[in-house]
């Protein structure tokens, strides 16, 4: 008997037409580092009186279909997650064989995806349709593998005895290591740095109509927010008197792999809380601040996302 084990497992991605159908054709195959998006349904207890102390049957509830994918930061794959988070970017060629892709927060309509989660051992491939992404959340250490960890929210999951995907398509496949992330505010690397993380969240609010298959209706996004934290050894009052003052910066975070291969998070309107310094030893003073951004007037968003890679973008429509 064959037995299921990750190391054999497959996710693909299609962009739906209409959303909570399937799509057809080829998928992409991606590359995921872990994947608990998956459907649930509870029981209820059963309420009915007299008929003993012993209970009946409990009823089925509604099912749930969400989960998180953690990925890693590869400069062509993630154009797929960025553009079910912000919407289709715009994209430039640069006529030196890279091409940018812009991705702007707060749009009105995301697009939805199938994604499949195939085990060929059993087999078993659980198709998700209606998937739409919720967050991303990112970790900038010293070290490392860079990853982002996807919250997607689906319509439902059916279970097949065949891959649904087609013929998978691949990408060229580059990984990006921790030690290639920057943080930078006004432009200028955030001195005495040692560790932060961005989450942009759409804020998804599951429509849970009545329906007689116990599915969602849908997603739709509300206010978005942009939350994180830079820790910094404490070696200046710089961003203590921004924060005291309620002054807004900008950070961006990046990874960049060479002058082609980068990804830029560019939050335009940030603002710091005023920390708490500790001194718990005789060891160095950190400060840790918990920042959120706002929409700043002039960029007309709180969050652009430059992806640059050798893509044109049809890939991602």
């Amino acid at each position: 008997m064959s037995r299921a084990y990750g190391s054999s497992a497959t996710l693909l991605l299609k962009r739906e037409t209409v959303y909570g159908s399937p799509a057809s054709g080829n998928y992409t195959r991606m590359p995921f580092n872990s994947c608990s998006l998956g459907s649930e349904q509870g029981l209820i207890d059963d309420p009915v009186l007299g008929q003993g102390r012993d209970p009946l049957a409990p009823l089925q509830d509604v099912i749930n279909d969400e989960g998180d994918i953690i990925v890693p930061v590869d400069p062509r794959y993630l154009g797929f997650w960025l553009t079910g988070l912000f919407g289709d970017p715009a994209s430039t060629d640069n006529l030196d064989g890279t091409f940018d892709h812009v991705f702007a927060s707060g749009a009105d309509v995301l697009p939805s995806y199938s994604i499949e989660v195939g085990m060929a051992q059993v087999p078993a491939f659980f198709m998700h349709a209606g998937v739409v992404l919720n967050s991303i959340a990112l970790e900038f250490q010293r070290s490392g593998a860079a990853a982002a960890t996807i919250n997607a929210v689906a319509q439902g999951e059916t279970r097949n005895a065949t891959t649904q995907g087609g013929t998978p398509t691949t990408l060229a496949f580059s990984r990006i290591s921790q030690f290639q992330g920057s943080i930078t505010k006004a432009g200028q690397p955030v001195g005495n740095l040692t560790s932060g993380s961005l989450t942009y969240s759409n804020n998804l609010e599951k429509i849970e109509t009545i329906r007689s298959d116990g599915l969602i209706e849908g997603a739709d996004p509300t206010v978005a927010a942009l939350t994180g934290r830079i820790d910094v050894r404490f070696a200046d009052t710089g961003l203590i008197d921004d924060a005291a003052g309620g002054t807004p910066v900008d950070l961006e975070f990046g990874y960049t792999l060479n002058a082609g291969s980068k990804v830029l998070f560019t939050a335009h309107e940030v603002y710091l809380p005023k920390p708490k310094l500790a001194v718990d030893g005789p060891g160095g003073v950190q400060a840790s601040f918990d920042f959120q951004g706002a929409k700043n007037d002039a960029a007309g968003r709180m969050l652009t996302v430059t992806l640059i890679n050798d893509l044109d973008g049809t890939e991602y429509a």
